[in-house]
């Protein structure tokens, strides 16, 4: 019995090949523009790249899991065009911010099946700081103080039960917010008292309480892919928020202690292929302790911008490629054969 391969798309030609769609939440182009970073770039099987690159605020997502002509629809509003089944995403501005949320459309995004840098689910669990905090939690509970050093807290899901029991001077965040928004130093107890009827007037948030620590610098960890940078921060403007008044950032040494910050942070919620971890260097004892980890919205540093994006670009390569060899297996491979055999 003879038996007949069908035509592989692996092998067509380019021409007759419809691009892959890619899709970049990035509204600032002026910080990267994704259409010229991928311009004239094919992948391995020949196929061009549409990118469409917007901001959150700018699309509306509709999606239907079981639909034979497209899983998910995102219309762009402000281009006035729609993007049917984009095999990736790459998100590179937060979901969430104090003005505006865009939680619907990610969650559009992840009921169509798209494929996301980071992972789309990775970055819903971002979008609650506490749940990372969670994470960070956890590791330094398995690894120890040694290893992953996090910096004590304290969690309250409500302003009527709020006992803190660290040291004051203490820094309070109140729920999720980024940028340096939505938090305070408390001095002592009755500082902290009127602070517990502030948080009664923010529509349920819930808020975390911390030490707050004299910090002679910053760091900032930072992984992309196998790409590792590590930065110092100083104050210069004299403000307590490092991330917010004029700093100077220097790049340092990523020495083994901050690689392995960032290896271990970078198995969180199933894998983040990027993300920065924040530190302070406490001026009282010497030590350092983790803040915070960031995830595919970091921020990258002005010197080093051009070529960490080149950094996100193969991985974005590297996931359509991937996604190709699955969906197009090339001749004589085991998926390949399998489906001759079926055929036959």
């Amino acid at each position: 019995m003879l038996t007949f391969l069908r035509p592989s798309k692996q092998s067509s030609p380019a021409s007759e090949l419809s691009p892959a769609k890619l899709l970049v939440i990035a509204k600032d182009k002026q910080k990267a523009d994704w259409a010229g970073l991928l311009s004239g770039i094919r992948l391995q099987n020949g196929q061009a790249i549409e990118v469409v690159q917007t901001g959150w605020d700018d699309i509306l997502v509709s999606s239907e899991p079981k639909s034979s002509y497209a899983r998910c629809c995102i219309h762009c509003r402000g281009q006035n065009k729609s993007l049917l089944d984009p095999d990736l995403v790459l998100v590179r501005n937060e979901v969430t911010t104090p003005q505006a949320s865009a939680i619907n459309q990610l969650y559009g995004l992840m009921m169509g099946g798209v494929q996301g840098i980071n992972s789309l689910s990775s970055i819903v669990s971002f979008t609650e700081k506490v749940l990372v905090q969670a994470e960070l939690h956890r590791l330094n509970r398995e690894l120890g103080d040694d290893v992953f050093p996090v910096i004590e807290q304290c969690y309250f899901s409500d302003y009527r039960d709020m006992m803190y029991s660290q040291s004051f001077p203490a820094v309070v965040k109140i729920g999720s917010a980024h940028a340096g928004m939505g938090k305070m130093i408390i001095r002592d107890h009755h500082e902290f008292e009127d602070f517990r009827t502030v948080l009664a007037m923010t529509d349920g948030k819930y808020c975390t309480a911390e030490p707050f620590l004299e910090g002679e610098y910053d760091l900032r960890i930072q992984k992309i892919g196998p790409h590792y940078r590590a930065f110092k921060r100083r104050s210069v403007s004299g403000a307590w928020k490092t991330n917010t008044g004029t700093a100077m950032l220097e790049a340092i040494e990523v020495n083994v202690v901050y690689r392995r910050w960032a290896d271990e942070a970078s198995v969180l919620f199933g894998g983040l292929d990027i993300l920065t971890v924040d530190a302070i260097h406490d001026t009282a004892t010497g030590k350092e302790f983790i803040l915070e980890v960031n995830g595919t919205s970091s921020g990258f540093a002005p010197d080093f911008d051009a070529e960490d994006n080149l950094h996100v670009r193969e991985l974005v390569l590297e996931r359509l490629n991937s996604k190709i060899m699955t969906r197009f297996p090339p001749p004589g491979s085991d998926e390949t054969a399998e489906a001759a055999a079926q055929e036959g």
